[in-house]
């Protein structure tokens, strides 16, 4: 016989559920209580009943269609009735939150080794919420998970620990995320007593010994602001707020500090109906008692990310206590403790609150990470929309965006996997690498041990990529192949003509100057493209020659080219002038050509110019010398 929760009976449990609810929701809720009930000695020890979670939530103000699958979502119901048509019975509503919370229930892929992973348990987290439709589905299943924690003591040490550290890594940062506070400080708590039972226990002691003065301080310190606030017309609810105990043993790690000196032991919560009635109480409490600069936060003009708003203050009491002052309006107070439930209770009910929807839209943006949020509206979830989370047969998650293929996955495990993927397997099963992959399957890759992608991989009407990294990578190899292929055929080249002019100047440095590029690869590739004919490089050679010889000759003359003039077929003061092709200096062989236009050129006689003359025109060629001035 299973462990019972809630011990009423069928009738006053339908008479808790049903208060407040059209007659069409009390019958179906009805139905399923008494559904349930034909099964309550099937339940299995220590695991919540779906009646006793929604006898739970009652108290988070939720809708009739939550109550409803929260009862129908009882797993015996699922093992005794598996072809049973709940959508027939009990509306399309709860049948996709039902769906949702088996999808919920069956992503159990957490372990150590994948909180060990950075980023790892962020991507899980952000896998179960793509799982939903309905974003109520998660918070049923949050709170499923504090009634398994409530009777996880009765369970051995491995199973403890596993759904212990599973809640501190994955479900209270997703409850935060709602803006759950309530349900998140009990997940947080449980865990910590079953993942540290000596540290919880000893820290209970320790706030168990103080309790009575706390108290003391709290209630002094309260009854002087309800005086103070009285006096300024001011109606507020003013109250003590617990402090957890993993909140505190956090606190104490961050700071360094022992308990006694943790100054937010004390905390007052100050609750009133106008939003710029926060910030009078606030000018109260820092005119009667000293508060401290550097604890001051306004998270109504700065709300944090989950939506939540509140002004936090520390001041000192009489006595020197440090004591941390909460002011809110009720409506902030309602989002802080209940989160998304609460903002479903408004929408019922028919009630429009902005700082409520803005606090909503700020959660979306969080959580989907898009520049624009979509309402609420069918409270449907759509988290995530874009992204797939898949596993490596390694359990490792793997993020990618929705579409994505068995070949994108490859090539998001590594770039030399996708180039090597022939093909793969999904959940075990052979399948097409166009493949589309869809959220909590395991993919593992076939690859050859050699092998490079296919050109057609980046066809987009062929669909074998979606992400964009894995397009790059296979355009980049295609280009690569392409550079190759010219470099080798630039080479080639290259060669050929090293071979023919063999003995002449450093080739390379000498082209690399020429056609201005950086490296040899670059030169090469120029080349093969045909970028750089093979005549240029060998005029550019011969001109580097030229250049070169002439600079020699000057450098080993005596005398300047101004002491030398030119001998005509033996004639003196005949006016010549030096040809630019080929700018010969004293010393070097010498020929004039005629010119009928810009009379006699003097070119160096192994000047290009004058070696490709035609016949024709070689009879225009005449003897000359170099003679030096003053001498005949």
């Amino acid at each position: 016989m299973g462990v019972a929760f809630n011990m009423k009976s069928p009738e006053q449990l339908i008479s808790e559920f049903c208060t407040g609810l059209m007659s069409r929701q009390q019958a179906q809720i009805e139905e399923a209580i008494q559904l349930v009930s034909q099964y309550e000695k099937d339940i299995l020890d220590h695991r919540p009943r779906g009646i006793d979670v929604a006898a739970f939530i009652l108290e988070y103000r939720v809708d009739a269609e939550t109550i409803l699958a929260t009862i129908l979502a009882d797993p015996v119901l699922h093992d005794r009735l598996p072809d049973f048509d709940f959508q027939a019975v009990f509306g399309e509503t709860a049948t996709v939150l039902l769906k949702d919370l088996q999808l919920l229930n069956h992503s159990g892929i957490y372990s150590q080794q994948i909180a060990s992973i950075p980023g790892q348990t962020e991507i899980l987290r952000r896998m179960i919420l793509s799982l939903v439709k309905d974003v109520r589905a998660v918070f049923i299943k949050l709170a499923f998970r504090v009634l398994r924690l409530r009777q996880l003591a009765g369970e051995d040490y491995d199973l403890r620990h596993h759904i212990a550290q599973e809640t501190l890594d994955v479900f209270a940062p997703i409850a935060n995320r709602l803006g759950v506070s309530q349900l998140k400080w009990e997940l947080e708590d449980l865990s910590f007593r079953y993942l540290q039972p000596q540290d919880y226990l000893k820290l209970a002691k320790s706030l168990d010994a103080t309790r009575q003065q706390r108290e003391v301080s709290i209630s002094n310190f309260i009854d002087k602001l309800q005086n103070l606030l009285s006096q300024h017309n001011i109606v507020a609810d003013v109250a003590g707020r617990p402090k957890h105990l993993y909140s505190i043993a956090k606190k104490m790690q961050k700071k360094q500090l022992p308990i006694d000196e943790l100054y937010d032991l004390l905390a007052v919560r100050v609750i009133v109906g106008e939003l710029i009635t926060c910030y009078t109480v606030l000018g109260v409490v820092h005119e009667q008692w000293q508060y401290i600069p550097k604890e001051f936060d306004d998270y109504i003009a700065n709300p944090k990310s989950n939506g939540y708003q509140s002004l936090h203050t520390v001041v000192l009491d009489q006595d020197g206590n440090r004591i941390e002052v909460q002011i809110r309006t009720q409506d902030m107070h309602q989002f802080a403790e209940l989160g998304v439930a609460a903002h479903w209770r408004y929408k019922e009910q028919g009630k429009h609150s902005d700082a409520m929807d803005n606090s909503i839209a700020s959660l979306r943006q969080l959580l989907e990470n898009k520049d624009e949020t979509q309402s609420l509206d069918n409270f449907k979830a759509e988290l995530f929309y874009d992204r797939v989370y898949v596993l490596t047969p390694k359990g490792q998650l793997i993020d990618m965006e929705k579409g994505a293929t068995p070949l994108d996955f490859a090539y998001a495990v590594h770039t030399e996997v996708g180039h090597r993927c022939r093909g793969a397997k999904v959940n075990g099963r052979i399948v097409p690498l166009t493949y589309e992959l869809q959220t909590g399957e395991q993919v593992e890759v076939l690859t050859q041990k050699e092998g490079h992608p296919n050109p057609q991989w980046i066809d987009p009407n062929l669909a074998y990529l979606k992400t964009a990294r894995a397009i790059h990578k296979v355009k980049s190899w295609i280009a690569q192949q392409h550079q190759d292929h010219f470099y080798l055929s630039g080479k080639k080249v290259f060669e050929k003509l090293e071979g023919q002019l063999a003995g002449h100047f450093n080739l390379l440095d000498v082209s690399l100057k020429a056609f201005k590029k950086d490296s040899e690869e670059q030169l090469l590739i120029a080349i093969g493209r045909g970028e750089i004919k093979e005549e240029q490089l060998a005029g550019a050679i011969k001109s580097n020659d030229a250049d070169v010889r002439a600079n020699r000759k000057k450098a080993e003359s005596p005398k300047d080219d101004s002491d030398f003039s030119v001998l005509v077929d033996g004639l003196e003061n005949v006016e010549t002038k030096l040809a630019n092709c080929c700018k010969p200096t004293p010393g070097d062989d010498i020929v004039g050509y005629i010119s009928h236009i810009n009379g006699i050129k003097i070119h160096s006689l192994d000047c290009s110019n004058i070696t490709a003359l035609p016949a024709h025109k070689r009879t225009q060629l005449i003897s000359v010398s170099w003679v030096q001035r003053g001498h005949s």
